[in-house]
């Protein structure tokens, strides 16, 4: 039995009691049956809301776990990504070719007639048209490979 049944019980004991309602006490018991009664029917109210509010919470806290799965999915795929671009970074900068073509050849160097600078510079480029990288001189050598060694990195 819920409240508001209860309080229509109570009321219906009261009247069948027939008490006289004009009297001091009759008033009290009136007003005080009356009381339960709207009592009854607010808390009623109110449990009818709560109920809502739990139904719309549990829909909320579903929702929720959905946007949290989703973001959870966006936030591994972009861990992918940045794992593929930090390993693509570094195999681009440990495997040049560039790089490996300069490893295998030979480095010469020479030092600049117009600033004493000394250039470095592979067996690709023509020694007698060098240009001088800090003055921008452009000046010539004539290589002998008997007088010319490699040097290391």
């Amino acid at each position: 039995m819920n409240l508001t049944e209860k309080s229509s019980y109570i009321k219906g004991l009261a009247d069948g009691l027939e008490y006289d309602k004009t009297t001091k006490e009759g008033k009290i018991i009136a007003a005080l049956l009356d009381l339960v009664n709207d009592m009854a029917l607010e808390i009623a109210d109110l449990q009818k809301d709560i109920e809502e509010i739990d139904e719309d919470l549990n829909y909320l806290d579903e929702y929720v776990e959905e946007l949290d799965d989703d973001l959870q999915a966006v936030e591994d795929y972009l861990d992918e990504e940045c794992e593929e671009d930090d390993e693509d970074e570094l195999f681009d900068d440990e495997w040049d070719d560039e790089d490996e073509e300069d490893e295998d050849g030979d480095y010469y160097e020479i030092v600049c007639p117009s600033c004493g600078e000394t250039v470095c510079f592979d067996e690709e480029l023509d020694p007698e048209e060098l240009i001088c990288p800090a003055c921008g001189e452009k000046f010539g050598c004539i290589i002998d490979e008997d007088d010319c060694k490699p040097v290391e990195d």
